[in-house]
This record gives structure tokens, C-alpha cells and sequence, in this order.
């Protein structure tokens, strides 16, 4: 089983490389967590965000394979514990699909990513800069995978 952070991003700053690498490289060699990074379309004042958003969906669909699981993450998703990742990530491993962790940009996901979703999950009810969202999930799959191992990371 792999995971794939897919995210819609510009260019993020060396310290978000940082963060995220520094949990990535923590998980074992059977749990890779692999960053795609979808190019965010140029904002300008005048843009058609809807075809932007569009886009930058298909472009999300286009890099996974059919049968794979999608889980977006949305505000209106289901909020999980620490606990709750962990017993998800349990369930993710013996379904050993791959599992693709959809974040949008900055209006959210395409509705196309919405649709295409087996489970949508809200990280908090607090809109989070999409920096941090990265380095929260890499940290967040980290002490799950801790906790079902044992590790006394998670104390």
C-alpha cells in the first residue's frame, strides 16, 4: 500500500519542504507517502476560477488509476481523531489499494474530486493555510502508523 498527497500548490517555502520531508522519511519503506503536486492556475483578477478549478481536477484524476481509493479533504468532511486515522489507515493497509489524499486550492476541490470520493475528511472546522495542511498530514499519518505499531510517539 502507498499514499499520495495530492495537492493543488504553488511553489511552497523551504521550511513546508522541511516539515513535510521530516515525517515523510519517518514512514517504514511499506507505508511510502509520495507528494504530487498539481501546478495551481495563475489567479489573476480577471481568471475564470471555475475553469481553473476544473482543471486543476482532472489534472488531480488524471495521476491516479482506476480502482484506487480517493479521499478528499473538505470542510464538510467527517472529522477524524488521532484514533480514528489510525483505525482508517489499519483498514486503508488490508484494503492495499492506494490511497489518494485529494486537497484543492484555494476555493477548494472540483466538483469532478468530490464526486470521485470514497470518503471525504476534515482535518478541523478552522480553515487551515495550505502550508501547514501538508506538514499536519504527513505528521498526522505518521503518529497513526505509531500508534498502531506501538511506537511511543504517540504518548
Amino acid at each position: 500500500m502507498r499514499i499520495r498527497l495530492i495537492s493543488v500548490a504553488s511553489r511552497m517555502p523551504r521550511w513546508v519542504e522541511q516539515g513535510y520531508q521530516e515525517y515523510a522519511k519517518r514512514l517504514p519503506p511499506e507505508l511510502p507517502l509520495e507528494l504530487v503536486e498539481i501546478p495551481l492556475g495563475n489567479r489573476s483578477k480577471n481568471a475564470d476560477i471555475a475553469r481553473l478549478m476544473k482543471r486543476e481536477g482532472e489534472q488531480m484524476l488524471a495521476v491516479t488509476q482506476p480502482g484506487e481509493r480517493i479521499v478528499t479533504l473538505e470542510v464538510n468532511g467527517r472529522e477524524w481523531s488521532t484514533a480514528t486515522l489510525a483505525e482508517q489507515l489499519d483498514n486503508w493497509r488490508l484494503d492495499a489499494r492506494t490511497v489518494n489524499l485529494m486537497v484543492g486550492g484555494p476555493e477548494g476541490l472540483a466538483e469532478s474530486v468530490c464526486q470521485a470520493s470514497e470518503q471525504r475528511w476534515s482535518l478541523s472546522p478552522l480553515t487551515l493555510p495550505h502550508p501547514l495542511v501538508r506538514i499536519l498530514l504527513a505528521e498526522q499519518l505518521y503518529r497513526a502508523w505509531t500508534i498502531l505499531n506501538r511506537h511511543p510517539y504517540h504518548k
